[in-house]
């Protein structure tokens, strides 16, 4: 997913299988979609949750201005994979969260009617 337009690059799911490394079932099923499929998915992040994750990336990064400093990153390939992987899961973990908040809010839009969480129900 870039920054500019939220896109999810297919390509990424391209994978170097060694042999006698079992296929990972999630993979395949993601290769097997359509690329309007995972572009329609990569979009659904809201506004909000890019944002969370971009200044996530940017904190393990580092944020050093780069109109002020020519900042370069270097990292290897399975460093780089767990960061993705972390990232991800960050997104996916906001996308739930944001979810509930959505639910709640219609549920119980009204704070008279909102569930206390200290209460002994």
């Amino acid at each position: 997913m870039t920054e500019s337009d939220g896109m999810f690059n297919p390509e990424f799911l391209t994978t170097d299988n060694q042999e006698g490394q079992p296929v990972n079932g999630l993979i395949q099923y993601l290769q097997d979609q359509s690329p309007d499929v995972l572009q329609r998915v990569a979009k659904s992040a809201s506004p909000d949750i890019q944002d969370i994750i971009r200044h996530n990336v940017q904190g393990l990064l580092g944020m050093l201005p780069g109109e002020q400093f020519e900042v370069k990153v270097t990292s290897n390939r399975d460093n780089l994979a767990n960061m993705l992987a972390s990232a991800m899961m960050t997104g996916y973990f906001l996308r739930q969260m944001e979810q509930r908040k959505e639910l709640e809010e219609t549920l119980f839009g009204d704070d008279e009617m909102a569930i206390d969480s200290d209460s002994d129900l």
